[in-house]
């Protein structure tokens, strides 16, 4: 069958069915503003799922994550550390508190923070006399980072964790869930994510006092009095009854929506004929590695690292040109537009946008590789078995050529 008069989608939303039974009850309640009962249990539904104490429901991830830099204290002319292979919303809220990020590269096993850098940048910073005042750590494309390594130098040199979780709901390490990792985390409910509130996001930590001041500054900071009093800068963050009614039957579908991910993940790895991405370690230097494993068709994958559990948000590839009679991912990328098939680079580094191109950078350029060759492929919950086939034809009719 001919799909290409029907658009396929990245990652859409996927709903399970109860999601209205919940917008109903809060319309009947008639409480529709912010915070109720569907607010409350989200917030419950979360705390169990991630192992944390606490969490507040909030508009957004980036709201998330720039709570948690004013709850590190985080000020104007403070410098943050941030993973550079991310999306803007990771570095944007550090620019909102007036501070400075500086960026620290991938390493490529999990395309995530690499902690060698990372040491490297924090001990650089500080002999300019420069301490960073927090980390923020991704979990791309649902791949969980090395927190453990991460954490033991957060700890050694007194830096809070800021894990931005926004794409890792479910992923985990040994049993241990993403979003309970960092001093504080964010997760995100945007409508591309493994489950939505068409926005959202939330704030998750073990300090009741931290979680409470986040609740206080998210509803404009308000005073206890009967009048509208205001002492300190306030935001209106705090997420909606009828927004988190949707969290709470996309919660019940969660686990689903992870298995039907890992299975696409799986079905594209086996029908083209992909190989796992191998880590280049000679003479010191680490980089992606095509070389060790060939693939039929050019396409690499990346594997989960012993213990690593990953929700498999978006299946993602690197293309190497030279097994492909010289296509590469942004030929691919076209192709399947033209076959009304979204699909999209890998993360842009934060270090190479104009926005950012000033700002400090420590690496090795992984991240730079992982852009030049990655692909992200049709990964959602709600893909048919006939839109994956023709996915698939449309990757192989392009490499073909």
């Amino acid at each position: 069958m001919d799909y290409s008069a029907q658009r396929i989608y990245l990652s859409s939303p996927h709903m399970g069915g109860d999601e209205l039974d919940y917008v109903h009850d809060a319309f009947e309640k008639n409480w529709i503003a912010p915070l109720g009962e569907n607010v409350d249990q989200f917030e419950l539904d979360l705390q169990r799922y991630t192992q944390r104490k606490y969490a507040t429901a909030v508009v957004s991830g980036t709201a998330a994550l720039h709570l948690a830099l004013i709850l590190c204290g985080v000020k104007a002319g403070d410098e943050v550390l941030c993973q550079s292979l991310t999306f803007a919303a990771s570095a944007n809220p550090i620019r909102y508190q007036g501070a400075n990020p500086v960026f620290v590269d991938s390493e490529p096993e999990t395309w995530n923070m690499d902690p060698k850098l990372l040491e490297q940048a924090i001990l650089d910073r500080i002999a300019r006399g420069a301490k960073p005042k927090a980390m923020i750590v991704v979990h791309l494309y649902g791949m969980p980072a090395k927190m453990k390594p991460i954490t033991g130098i957060a700890q050694k040199y007194g830096i809070p964790v800021i894990e931005d979780a926004a794409e890792a709901l479910g992923s985990s390490v040994k049993d241990k869930k993403c979003g309970s990792f960092g001093d504080l985390s964010a997760l995100s409910f945007n409508g591309n994510k493994i489950i939505t509130t068409s926005g959202g996001g939330a704030l998750l930590g073990n300090e009741k006092e931290l979680i409470s001041r986040a609740q206080f500054l998210s509803t404009q900071a308000r005073d206890q009095a009967l009048h509208y009093q205001h002492s300190e800068l306030g935001y209106n963050y705090r997420m909606s009854n009828i927004v988190a009614g949707i969290g709470r039957g996309q919660m019940k579908v969660l686990d689903d929506h992870i298995a039907k991910r890992r299975k696409h993940f799986n079905y594209y790895f086996k029908q083209l004929d992909g190989a796992w991405l191998e880590v280049k370690k000679e003479k010191q230097d680490q980089s992606i590695g095509f070389y060790k494993n060939v693939s039929k068709s050019g396409l690499y994958f990346i594997k989960e690292p012993e213990g690593s559990f990953s929700n498999r948000w978006l299946t993602t590839v690197l293309v190497n040109p030279e097994e492909t009679g010289g296509i590469t991912s942004k030929d691919l990328c076209l192709a399947l537009k033209q076959e009304n098939i979204e699909s999209r680079p890998l993360w842009k580094p934060m270090h190479r946008q104009p926005l950012y191109q000033e700002a400090p950078y420590y690496g090795q350029n992984i991240s730079d590789q992982l852009f030049e060759y990655g692909l992200c492929l049709p990964s959602g919950s709600n893909l048919e078995q006939e839109q994956l086939d023709w996915i698939i034809s449309s990757i192989r009719k392009c490499l073909s050529r």
